[in-house]
């Protein structure tokens, strides 16, 4: 996003359109620049869109999945590249603020776990952005690793010691048994 204020109110244009459209009551505030920064430092945000209201709870349910929505379609109408959708972000009565903490939450615990075991330890499923936050939030601890594993929906976050090696398992091909094809 070269021009900030431009790319502010074509987010603010299409928010207004969303809210009249949608018969939704919403209010809305549109931060860009440095104040738009994330104080967990878990986001690249340089626009953050911050809404509240009565109807705020539907933007919420299931896990946020429309505030996912409105950050992909805000997102794409900016022609960002897929890398770059955390530069945008929306949040609704402070529900990614509390979804930031959890995580943050939850990658201590796992980090403790992991030392204490000397195990991997394997996050639920979740999506792209919650696990670029889980990585992030995971990076200050130098001891361990992460990677994500699975495809599509089911993919995860695994915490790793930091020289963790894969225990080799050994296979066996139909010809050391003597089978015929």
């Amino acid at each position: 996003m070269d021009d900030l204020a431009q790319a502010a109110q074509k987010v603010a244009a299409f928010v207004k359109m969303l809210i009249a459209t949608g018969g939704l009551r919403l209010k809305y505030r549109i931060t860009a620049g440095a104040g738009a920064a994330d104080p967990d430092g878990l986001e690249r945000r340089e626009i953050y869109v911050e809404m509240a209201g009565p109807d705020a709870p539907l933007l919420t349910q299931r896990g946020g999945e429309v505030l996912r929505a409105l950050e992909h379609l805000a997102a794409r109408m900016l022609r960002l590249e897929q890398e770059d959708h955390d530069r945008i972000s929306f949040d609704a009565n402070g529900f990614k603020a509390i979804r930031a903490r959890e995580l943050r939450l939850a990658a201590e615990t796992a980090a403790e776990r992991v030392r204490q075991s000397g195990r991997p330890y394997s996050f639920a499923a979740m999506n792209s952005r919650e696990r670029r936050m889980l990585h992030l939030a995971l990076r200050e601890f130098t001891d361990l690793r992460t990677e994500s594993s699975g495809e599509g929906r089911d993919r995860f976050v695994v915490l790793y010691p930091r020289d963790w090696k894969q225990p080799v398992v050994a296979t066996t091909s139909s010809k050391s048994f003597g089978h015929r094809r």
